[in-house]
């Protein structure tokens, strides 16, 4: 996606155009708030940055906003904070309107457990045990902000906010939980997996389907929107 997103602006920019995005996903994963940026040698009208770079993208694939920056702006180390959700149908069929944009277990799940155990993952802590084994990141560390876990129906949504993530992150953390839900370990057995350190002793990666980009937050004096619009049900 990010070399077709380089392709539209380039045909706008006349000249290639090199982007840095807030955050990496991965294939199968969605992003309803990535935030992008990059060197434009030739002036364009904002609206040229979005309904020009627009007719050039495929149909999955839209700019909301553009914004003129200082060059001091780097869209992935001056963000201060990433949310995640992942969207869970919870039922005996597997989903059909909603294949590869939800995650699916057909067991039931005990939410009041996943919400104990999503408890041990806020903090500052060493997230080895969630980490995919090809992370390039140099340390593990993160300070997880906020997680939660909620039923509406027969959906359970997750949400996690960090400063940062590693490479899987989200989705082994969404595996453990779910291992939880489904009564295969108890909730303390996340604090004890993270406290391991080691990623063999946890759940399997959960499948990227559900997973959406949410959010990235930067500090107001940047001059970029402050807040996303509620593009999906499961973040109201």
């Amino acid at each position: 996606m990010q070399d077709a997103l380089e392709a539209a602006l380039a045909r706008v920019h006349v000249a290639p155009v090199d982007t840095i995005v807030a955050g990496r996903t991965d294939a199968g994963v969605h992003a309803l708030a990535q935030v992008v940026h990059f060197d434009a040698v030739h002036a364009r009208p904002l609206e040229a940055w979005v309904r020009g770079v627009n007719t050039g993208l495929p149909e999955t694939m839209a700019v909301l906003w553009a914004r003129e920056v200082p060059a001091q702006f780097h869209a992935r180390t001056c963000a201060l904070e990433r949310t995640y959700h992942y969207v869970l149908l919870n039922h005996r069929v597997r989903p059909a309107l909603l294949a590869g944009r939800v995650g699916w277990v057909h067991q039931p799940l005990d939410v009041s457990r996943m919400q104990e155990a999503a408890g041990f993952l806020i903090g500052r802590h060493d997230f080895s045990a969630f980490r995919a084994a090809e992370c390039q990141a140099r340390s593990p560390i993160r300070e997880m902000r906020r997680v939660s876990v909620s039923r509406r129906g027969e959906w359970i949504v997750f949400e996690f906010s960090a400063n940062a993530f590693l490479h899987h992150q989200v989705r082994i953390m969404v595996g453990a939980l779910v291992w939880v839900g489904l009564g295969r370990r108890p909730a303390d057995w996340v604090g004890e997996l993270l406290a391991s350190r080691d990623r063999r002793l946890g759940a399997a990666t959960f499948a990227p389907d559900g997973l959406y980009l949410t959010g990235v937050r930067y500090d107001p004096s940047w001059g970029l929107p402050t807040e996303y619009k509620r593009l999906a049900w499961f973040m109201a």
